[in-house]
Formats: structure tokens, C-alpha cells, sequence
């Protein structure tokens, strides 16, 4: 019997009807914005419409990592219920959360020693970390174990792939991913970067377009520069964007033309990962044979 839920964090980026349907648990990184926090259990995350009028407005947010006693009642929760856990972090290369979910694993092993609690670093975020948790809800729903599951993730972390593009270098910057001097230059000359999960699940660049069309096609590019062998896995198009959605449809259906897929998940980018995209940041994620 698969008696053990997943759980994620809301930097996963996934529909809340896709969390509610599965019945995944997850943990909440919280953001500052205006003064006020968000993402806690008194006052949810804005709408994605709203976050981001507020970042066009000139607002600078600022995120907060999952704490171990967050962490530790979430899991909790479930381990009451007699479930074991198989968690899907976010990139410990961009944030503590994951640890948090350790030190929390660990503490918990002691009050229910009789209960499994799995912790794994996806390597990725927003819609890839997304991809991995919806991997694994399929192969729940396939009938594997708990364990079948968390080896399938630990041996596919390094074909979970995101490239992304953002309109505007000024929040990459205040998150410190480029200088001021690139910031100022690329947004003068109209230049847009290309920018990728790499291997340890750092955000890197990865090459740059000029102007916005290009750039989007260029994450088709990508996808097909990196697919190899993993096409058969690609079975959804997963596209997250920043209060941008006609880019992402038309990014949607560049890869519809491309590789004949014709499922998609296409949603917001939540304020986690939203705070250092900004807005119109779009995300590509897909299963390759490499980063």
C-alpha cells in the first residue's frame, strides 16, 4: 500500500489546482513586500497580478527561506496520520529550504521512528521543481513505492532542466546574478539573457538574445539543443511566467510546432522565484539529456 504523501514548497510554482487534486503537502517560503510578509499560515502569498503590479510600481521584496519548525509541523501533520514522507525541495544551491527540511527530517526520526521521511535537493525550481513533483505523482498513481520513487529523482536530478529569459536585468542584479555595469547595459541595448539551471542547480547564464522575441525562441532552441534521448519523457510542455501569459502561450506553441506536444502546464511565477525574475520573466522546463 502507498501510504506516504508528497510534499514540496510553493517555489515549485504549481497550480493550486494540481496541489489540491494530488493532495500534495507543502511548505511556504514567505516574502516581504511594502513591509508586510506573506506566505504564512495568517496571511497567504498575493495574486500573481497583484505581486507583480507591485514590482512595476518600484516594490523590493524580499524572500525568506522554509525555518525547521515550519517545516518540522508540516511534516508532522502527516507522520500523525500514520504516512510517510517523500519530500522535493528547492535548489539548495539558491536556498536554505532544503536544509530546513533535513534538520526537520532528523528531529522527527526520533518522535517517529517507524516512519520514513525522504528529503531530496531537486537541484531546480519554479515549473522544474514542478516537473519533478508531478513525475513522481505519476508514478504514485503507477503503484511505486515511496523508495522506487526517490531513486527515480536521485538518478534523474541531472535531466531536470530550466532555461529562462528575463525583460529586465535590474532584479537579477539586486539578487546579485549580474553586476550593475551589465544590469545597466543590457536593458539600454535591448539585450536579454539567457539563464539556466546548471549541474549543482545554481542560475547561470547561459548565452543572450537581442531583443524579447528572440529570446523566447531561443528557449526552444535550448529545449531542442538538450532533449536528446528524453523526448519520449516529454510528454507536457511546463512554462512559468511572470504576469506575462500571451508570451508564454506563443512560447507554448513555438514548442508545440517543435515537438508535438500537446499537453501543457503554463503558470505564474509565485513571489519566491518571482522576486528575482520580475516581471514578463518566462521559464521553459523539460526532461534532457543534459543541462
Amino acid at each position: 500500500m502507498n501510504n506516504f504523501v508528497i510534499t514540496t514548497d510553493n517555489a515549485a510554482d504549481l497550480p493550486e489546482s494540481f496541489i489540491e487534486e494530488n493532495e500534495i503537502g507543502v511548505l511556504s517560503l514567505s516574502c516581504t513586500i511594502d513591509g508586510i510578509t506573506y506566505g504564512t499560515e495568517e496571511r497567504p502569498h498575493l495574486p500573481a497580478e497583484e505581486f507583480y503590479q507591485k514590482l512595476r510600481d518600484g516594490a523590493m521584496p524580499k524572500t525568506q527561506q522554509v525555518n525547521p519548525e515550519q517545516a518540522e509541523r508540516v511534516f508532522r501533520s502527516y507522520l500523525r496520520q500514520g504516512k510517510d514522507i517523500l519530500h522535493l525541495a528547492l535548489s539548495s544551491a539558491v536556498s536554505g529550504s532544503f536544509n530546513s527540511a533535513k534538520i526537520a527530517a532528523e528531529e522527527l526520526k526520533e518522535e517517529f521512528p517507524e516512519r520514513t521521511i525522504e528529503v531530496i535537493d531537486t537541484l531546480v525550481g519554479s515549473l522544474a521543481e514542478g516537473l519533478v513533483v508531478d513525475k513522481a505523482v505519476q508514478m504514485k498513481k503507477a503503484g511505486k513505492t515511496l523508495a522506487e520513487i526517490a531513486q527515480w529523482v536521485k538518478e534523474n536530478r541531472k535531466h531536470f532542466c530550466l532555461y529562462a529569459t528575463v525583460d529586465d536585468l535590474k532584479h537579477l542584479y539586486r539578487g546579485g546574478r549580474v553586476s550593475k555595469t551589465t544590469a545597466f547595459i543590457g536593458t539600454a541595448i535591448g539585450i536579454k539573457p539567457i539563464l539556466k539551471l546548471d549541474e549543482s542547480g545554481n542560475l547561470v547564464a547561459a548565452d543572450k538574445a537581442r531583443g524579447r522575441k528572440r529570446a523566447i525562441q531561443m528557449l526552444v532552441e535550448k529545449m531542442e539543443e538538450h532533449i536528446g534521448s528524453f523526448a519520449a519523457q516529454n510528454e507536457k510542455i511546463y512554462i512559468s511566467h511572470g504576469d506575462c501569459l500571451e508570451d508564454a502561450e506563443y512560447l507554448a506553441e513555438l514548442v508545440r510546432e517543435k515537438f508535438g506536444i500537446s499537453k501543457a502546464m503554463i503558470h505564474p511565477i509565485g513571489p519566491v522565484i518571482g522576486s528575482h525574475g520580475g516581471p514578463s520573466a518566462l521559464a521553459l522546463s523539460f526532461m534532457g539529456e543534459s543541462k
